[in-house]
């Protein structure tokens, strides 16, 4: 029996439910492709909320910072430098006419007059094939042109930059790109190659010049920076990175001290500053570490404090003076500290103070440690250079000295800090054998051949010439034949005997290490050497 609802309904063929199932089929599938981009509505009624989802929301997480507003603030200040040198440069011997293809091109021939400025000689009846002149003069010069591009930014609104002293070294001409693109003519006031920083000044002609701050405080280690320059000639290109390390020695000279960030930093980018986050300059990138000659992450830039100390004395004087002692220092090894009563390894040995110098003048001696610099405490011999460096050239400075077993305070009229110090040599006259052999083979237990100083030709008068180290001798690193030790525990020594026996009364004494005084070649320093060798 069927209902009137029965009856009433059409009846569905058997492929017709095949179809609409087809059907519903590919809605549902097409409702899922879209559900990843959009969210969709139900296409089939109630049968459809099964495939319905939600946009996937990612957790909420903390976000770097953003470097944006400090580089809208900054970036107008930095600027791309591109310097023009020329160097006059001998035109060769060879003429167009000795080449076929220009023999029969007319004298006027741009071809000719391109060539000519390029060092090609065009046929002259006054002048050789070699290009001489009648009177036998040599060939005429041309001058060759040579273009390099670094950064630099302004520090004051009437026109000073910064850059590299490398970035201008033998400049002719000095042009600036500003970040808005105009070209600006900048004249070099003064570089400083000790540091390879260099103050630049554009005539602004009344115009205010968009500049940035030097900072004040070294950032710590660990601190976001950016880095923004001139990379490969890509003006206004900013990086981002942090401070991987402080006080970095390059090996580039008795001044180093560089902040060493992770910034990508690349040719170009020299004389560019880095910058804090609050928009100070912290550094003024000038070398980076790299195999390749590309960016590796290691990058190192002049701190912001040796900077301002640099540019100041350009602006004044269009140069830099330094504080000068006139001494040669050494490290403070743990051997030399125990030879000579330190407890610890701080401060700087003074090797030969030169002649005629202002720490000769003072009493400064060979064998004094430097420990500290008007109060303030001597880490090793790099931070008495720049201590001492930092000071006015006629300042009395007062200098603490540890000096037979005991600390004094000697003080000092420093000099200036020549460009060239040339460093005093000693006089050695040849002198007797009288000593021959006296005492040569005293030191056999440390691995050591020693002779008297006068028995040995250009050897002088002094001291007691190393002959020989032995391969195994603990010593085979501290010295080396040709050494010529020339006072051993502060006592001037002339015959190897005299070595031992200093040597044996310092072991009986309780003594760990005994200090000795080593000339090699043209330059003095002290070796520490232990006493439990015999």
């Amino acid at each position: 029996m069927t209902t009137n609802q029965d009856a009433g309904a059409p009846k569905a063929s058997k492929g017709g439910v095949l179809n609409r199932r087809r059907i519903a089929l590919l809605g549902s599938v097409f409702a899922v492709a879209l559900a990843g981009a959009v969210a969709v509505e139900p296409v089939f009624g109630p049968s459809a909320p099964a495939f319905a989802q939600n946009p996937i929301q990612a957790p909420a997480v903390n976000q770097p910072p953003s470097f944006a507003d400090i580089v809208e603030a900054v970036k107008p200040a930095v600027v791309g430098v591109r310097v023009k040198t020329a160097e006059r440069e001998t035109q060769t011997s060879q003429t167009l006419e000795d080449m076929p293809f220009f023999r029969d091109l007319p004298k006027d021939h741009p071809l000719r007059r391109f060539f000519d400025d390029f060092g090609f000689q065009q046929d002259s009846p006054n002048r050789d094939r070699f290009g001489r002149g009648p009177r036998g003069e040599g060939p005429r010069q041309h001058r060759r042109f040579g273009m390099a591009q670094g950064s630099g930014f302004f520090i004051s609104a009437d026109g000073y930059v910064i850059t590299n002293n490398h970035v201008v070294e033998n400049a002719d001409e000095v042009e600036l790109t500003t970040d808005a693109g105009d070209t600006l003519k900048a004249k070099i006031i003064g570089t400083d190659p000790r540091t390879d920083l260099a103050l630049l000044k554009v005539d602004g002609a009344g115009k205010d010049f968009p500049f940035v701050k030097l900072a004040g405080a070294a950032p710590r280690i660990g601190e976001w920076v950016v880095a923004i320059g001139n990379p490969f000639g890509l003006g206004g290109t900013v990086t981002a990175g942090i401070v991987s390390a402080r006080g970095r020695d390059i090996g580039s000279g008795p001044y180093d001290d560089f902040l060493q960030i992770d910034a990508a930093v690349n040719r170009g980018n020299s004389g560019g500053p880095t910058f804090n986050m609050q928009g100070e300059v912290v550094g003024v990138n000038t070398a980076i570490f790299s195999p390749s000659g590309g960016n590796v992450g290691i990058a190192f830039a002049v701190p912001s404090e040796v900077a301002s100390h640099v540019v100041a004395s350009l602006k004044e004087n269009g140069t830099v003076t330094r504080g000068w002692l006139g001494i040669q220092i050494q490290p403070i090894t743990e051997d030399i500290a125990a030879s000579i009563g330190l407890e610890d390894t701080k401060g700087a040995l003074v090797a030969e103070p030169q002649a005629d110098s202002p720490a000769a003048k003072a009493g400064i001696k060979a064998g004094d440690a430097i420990t500290k610099v008007d109060g303030q405490v001597v880490e090793g011999p790099r931070e008495l250079s720049r201590q001492i460096a930092n000071l006015e050239p006629g300042k009395e400075t007062a200098l603490t000295v540890w000096r037979d077993g005991k600390e004094q305070t000697i003080t000092v009229k420093l000099g200036t800090l020549p460009d060239d110090p040339q460093m005093a040599k000693a006089d050695n006259p040849r002198g007797s054998d009288q000593d021959k052999g006296a005492g040569s083979r005293a030191l056999t237990d440390y691995g050591l051949e020693l002779d008297s100083a006068r028995n040995m030709p250009g050897a002088g008068s002094e001291g007691v010439v190393v002959t020989d180290v032995a391969t195994d001798s603990a010593l085979v690193d501290r010295l080396k034949s040709g050494d010529i030790i020339l006072e051993v525990g502060g006592e001037k020594v002339s015959r190897p005997s005299q070595v031992a026996e200093i040597l044996s009364t310092a072991k009986a004494d309780g003594k760990k290490a005994v200090l000795l005084r080593v000339k090699s070649g043209d330059s003095t320093r002290f070796v520490a050497i232990p006493t439990d060798h015999g």
